[in-house]
């Protein structure tokens, strides 16, 4: 057993943990991250990435982000509804805008600064256990990518790894949170074509919501609402076009080959805990959203912010206010997201039991957003995110 000491260890090299490490570095406070993916399986794992405004701002503070270079600025996004598109201006209703930038891009970016700062990374260390909550030196135990035994001891444990982690069951123990399950998916798809729109669309149809996005100048992301169940392979490329289209209706969308094609279920999860004794849990460990919001990646930074100032406080001065009143400051955040994100996706997806009033009501809803200032004004808010 190889036994490793540092201030604070870090499970999970996903954004959450990447940036904690960045901030605590900023700092002068040592950590070691460990993640059972190779550093391969991190960075071509493709996943969309829609960035608030702080996000960005915080990236810019990481040597070599390509953020605002390689990702694309978009001040508004369009709400597509009863044949008609409607441009909710960022820009104009509150000065703030959202960058087109994908995850696994950003993970580049910040391996490579945190590699280049001298960050202990452990690829390949899977975290089988986190002990010690309520000790003064709490640990995880790994088994490494050779199969030998590791040990990490530290002054503090930050679960940053996902939907399944360990660490959560240390911080929660048998009552894991409040979930909630929607009755639709999105069927996802990668295609070779130039972007049908500048900004994103989101549209609602009587067959149900599309999202049409980018990823590159030759490569779109689009998605539209499926049964959870659907089978990715079994539709043709035709037939995927064929709903596409008529997903948007009054908008003709350029089409390609497709060489991806997946389907991604609608989960709401939310920690019942955040922290306990010397550990704490961020990002997808402590909660999850529909994509609808696009608050994934950007609600892991706004919790690490939190936390980063935190540990700061307890381990260079001995203040633990900023730990035990993480819970509260970093849960009205969250509960702020998942409303919105929830909101969202009701808004614009059709329930398999909708009824015509709920149709109906629905599309009152949307005139409500599109046709009143504060409505838009609430939703642009939102979307490229309340201050960190």
């Amino acid at each position: 057993m190889t036994t490793v000491r540092t201030r604070v260890a870090i499970v999970g090299a996903g954004p959450a943990g990447l940036v904690l490490s960045h901030l605590l570095a900023g700092a002068g406070i040592d950590s070691v991250i460990l993640d059972s993916r190779s550093r391969e399986e991190i960075e071509s794992t493709i996943r969309a990435g829609i960035l608030e405004q702080g996000t960005v701002e915080l990236l810019d503070g990481v040597p070599g982000s390509r953020a605002r270079t390689v990702g694309s600025r978009h001040d508004g996004i369009e709400l597509r509804f009863s044949g008609e598109g409607h441009r909710i201006d960022f820009a104009a209703l509150v000065g703030r805008a959202v960058w087109l930038y994908p995850q696994h891009e950003a993970l580049r970016d910040l391996i490579a600064a945190r590699l280049e700062g001298g960050q202990d990374i452990r690829f390949g260390a899977r975290v089988h256990e986190a002990v010690g909550a309520d000790s003064d030196t709490p640990a995880v135990v790994a088994t490494t990518a050779d199969g030998g035994e590791l040990h990490v001891e530290a002054d503090f444990v930050v679960g940053a790894d996902g939907s399944h982690s360990v660490v959560r069951r240390a911080v929660c123990g048998s009552h894991g949170g409040y979930f909630r399950e929607y009755p639709f998916a999105w069927f996802g798809i990668l295609c070779e074509a130039p972007p049908s729109a500048h900004e994103l669309i989101y549209s609602n149809s009587p067959d149900g919501f599309a999202l049409i996005s980018q990823r590159t100048p030759t490569v779109q992301r689009m998605y539209f609402q499926c049964d959870p169940e659907a089978d990715a392979t079994a539709p043709s490329d035709a037939e995927i076009w064929d709903t596409l289209q008529r997903r948007v209706p009054g908008h003709a969308l350029a089409e390609g080959p497709i060489f991806q094609r997946d389907v991604l279920r609608f989960r709401s999860f939310v920690a019942s805990r955040l922290t306990r004794g010397r550990m704490a849990i961020v990002g997808d460990a402590a909660h999850t959203v529909p994509p609808t919001g696009a608050k994934g990646m950007n609600l892991a930074v706004a919790d690490v912010v939190l936390l980063a100032d935190a540990l700061e406080s307890l381990l260079l001065r001995g203040d633990a206010t900023g730990v035990e009143g993480f819970d509260v400051r970093a849960l009205t955040r969250i509960w702020k997201a998942q409303h919105f994100s929830w909101w969202m996706t009701s808004m614009l997806h059709v329930a398999p039991d909708a009824s015509a009033f709920d149709r109906l009501r629905q599309l009152g809803e949307l005139e409500s957003v599109v046709g009143s200032t504060a409505g838009s004004t609430y939703l642009a808010e939102a979307y490229t995110g309340w201050p960190l």
